[in-house]
């Protein structure tokens, strides 16, 4: 009778992995298993702290620079700082032209009385 577990990673692959090492001999039935929730549970801790950082800096999207964040702050995850080294530190970027205020030039509402301002500033269309 064999017993299907439930995991969150194919075992097959896993084990297929394992196998392509020449120094593995056999694989005994278990071991795919405990390495694919070995593998489950470690990725559940890194994106929950991850997410954790996200939360604080009150993101709405967890991004790779989140996740270096959380390898460069957490003991645990140092062997994962080769892997992220090269993701580039989240910078603000600057608020688009839609919200960004321009205080450089006064805004004139364009207006088709003889009186306005925007006739004054454009002069006589005639």
């Amino acid at each position: 009778m064999g017993r299907k577990y439930q995991t969150k990673f194919p075992c097959a692959r896993i084990k297929k992995i394992m196998q392509s090492d020449e120094d593995v001999g056999k694989i005994a039935l278990a071991s795919p298993i405990l390495i694919s929730k070995s593998l489950e549970l470690f990725m559940q801790e890194l994106i929950d702290k991850t997410a954790d950082i996200t939360r604080r800096k009150r993101g709405k999207c967890v991004q790779a620079s989140h996740l270096k964040e959380c390898v460069a702050t957490e003991k645990k995850f140092d062997f994962l700082s080769q892997i992220v080294e090269d993701v580039p530190d989240k910078e603000k970027k600057p608020r688009s032209k839609k919200n960004q205020k321009d205080e450089s030039a006064p805004k004139v509402k364009a207006a088709n009385n003889k009186g306005s301002i925007a006739h004054i500033v454009a002069g006589p269309s005639e």
